[in-house]
């Protein structure tokens, strides 16, 4: 079964966001199925969201496969809708909203009872990494490139709530250090640190997911979906002062605020 979502109604521009095909117990969702915009865009934020809240109703889906077409997974967000955002409406409630999409969008990936698979290439930016983090199990190419670019274009790293979950996964010190200076990193890094599961040349990503794949889909159902439940609970749990539900006002904060024009700078 194949199956092509597009933007919601209230999301613009319209037009595809995302790809799910399903082959039996698993679900294999694309982002970009155009291959043209890699950027994570608020239409691909509504498909997603609804994409996972139908999974409530649909027990048959054991794994997601979480991919994206093109030459990279996810460029981040796209600032130039959230510039839009603001010049519509300059109290920056559509602005949070947007970004109470992504925070939505993070929760159901970790709260989902489907073991959540991500399949990353090319570079994994911003947003795209975020996303990335909230799936249970992380394959990458080993020609993959990440990078936290946010405090360099002048943006707090407020994205779906991501901080809380990039800690706990790879480590207070070294994700300090990444967000603060915004340095690319390979996937080699991303292994040590625990953002990546498993290293493998492209050529070999697909046959890697699906080692993982295979013997999912023959676990008992319930065992599975309860050891996720359990293993985000104690993720959360190392997460107590967890102020993920601030990002969409710290960002739209930021966003809103007057910055002084450079010398030489047009209005």
């Amino acid at each position: 079964m194949t199956e092509t979502l597009t933007s919601s109604p209230a999301a613009a521009p319209r037009g595809e966001a995302l790809a799910a095909e399903q082959d039996g117990p698993v679900l294999r969702v694309r982002l970009n199925p155009s291959g043209q915009d890699s950027t994570l865009t608020v239409a691909a934020l509504d498909g997603l969201a609804d994409l996972l809240h139908g999974l409530h109703d649909r027990p048959d889906v054991r794994v997601l496969v979480l991919s994206a077409a093109g030459d990279d997974f996810c460029l981040g967000a796209d600032r130039e809708e959230y510039r839009a955002a603001l010049a519509a409406d300059p109290t920056g409630a559509v602005m949070r909203r947007i970004a109470d999409k992504a925070h939505r969008v993070c929760e159901a990936l970790e709260n989902t009872h489907a073991v959540t698979v991500a399949r990353l290439h090319g570079r994994v930016i911003g947003a795209g990494l975020a996303l990335a983090s909230f799936c249970d199990l992380r394959a990458g190419a080993d020609t993959c490139s990440f990078r936290m670019p946010e405090i360099g274009v002048g943006l707090p790293p407020a994205w779906g709530g991501a901080m809380g979950r990039l800690i706990v996964e790879g480590g207070a010190a070294r994700i300090r250090e990444l967000m603060l200076t915004c340095e690319t990193f390979d996937a080699a890094t991303a292994h040590r640190l625990g953002l990546l599961h498993k290293v493998v040349p492209a050529g070999e990503l697909d046959a890697a997911v699906q080692a993982w794949v295979r013997p999912l889909v023959r676990r008992s159902a319930e065992a599975v979906t309860l050891t996720k439940r359990m293993l985000a609970g104690h993720s959360r749990a190392a997460r107590t002062a967890d102020v993920a539900l601030l990002d969409a006002h710290l960002l739209t904060a930021e966003l809103s605020r007057p910055r002084p024009r450079r010398a030489g700078e047009h209005a």
